[in-house]
């Protein structure tokens, strides 16, 4: 879910996981404000056809000089998603951000024919994999779907995340209920939440939403990145 990108390195956090059926997939367009590293934003994610039982799901935020960009193609076959490739990347452009945001760009290749994952770009030696893949692994973008999907059909919102050369583990908690502003509109939220050490992500979950409504994503006890939304068409 969304990392000075999305996901965790985690934003991104948010958002090829368990059971879902092809039909449940519906493409979408939400527009974010985001705060970015203490910079305002805006945010788009969208959900698109790529053929042949794929689809492809970016995300970007934009504003302030800086620029974090994150995509999936990911599959839905045989009552399955799962992840085939992904981009991750960020900069600083101008201004203030471009002292505050590295310059990165990672690609990802899920291959699971040979049940591999790997990395290039600017990632360490380390993390080029291979990783062997397993049935129900997830990137950090398609994890945002997933826990949507998951909350609602009431699942374990337990994910392993397969990601930048390592698996790691993230398990989301029901944290209360909370009223969010969506599009001028006041609706009942669902929080939920994952922490370790020293980050945290906090998504808000409305019943009738395919992504969430609200991410936050914190380190070291400060907001990283967070993003409202503020459209959904």
């Amino acid at each position: 879910m969304l990392r000075t990108r999305f996901r965790t390195p985690a934003i991104a956090a948010l958002l090829a996981l368990a059971s879902a059926p092809l039909a449940a997939i519906e493409p979408f367009t939400a527009d974010y404000g985001a705060q970015y590293m203490g910079m305002q934003a805006d945010g788009r994610m969208t959900l698109a056809p790529a053929g042949d039982n794929r689809w492809k799901y970016s995300l970007e935020v934009t504003g302030a000089g800086a620029r974090l960009a994150q995509s999936t193609v990911f599959e839905a076959t045989g009552g399955q998603w799962r992840p085939l490739s992904g981009n991750d990347s960020q900069g600083g452009e101008s201004g203030l951000a471009a002292m505050l945001v590295k310059k990165r760009s990672v690609n990802a290749t899920y291959d699971w024919d040979s049940g591999k994952a790997t990395w290039d770009g600017d990632v360490k030696p380390d993390r080029r994999g291979p990783v062997k893949l397993q049935a129900g692994d997830v990137d950090g973008m398609l994890m945002n779907l997933a826990l949507v999907r998951d909350f609602k059909a009431g699942k374990p919102l337990s994910y392993r995340l397969v990601e930048d050369g390592r698996v790691k583990r993230q398990a989301f908690r029901p944290a209360g209920t909370e009223d969010i502003s969506v599009a001028g509109k006041t609706r009942k939220a669902t929080k939920v939440t994952w922490k370790d050490d020293n980050r945290s992500i906090t998504a808000w979950i409305v019943d009738d939403l395919p992504v969430p409504a609200r991410i936050l994503q914190q380190r070291d006890g400060r907001d990283h990145i967070d993003l409202q939304l503020k459209s959904l068409h």
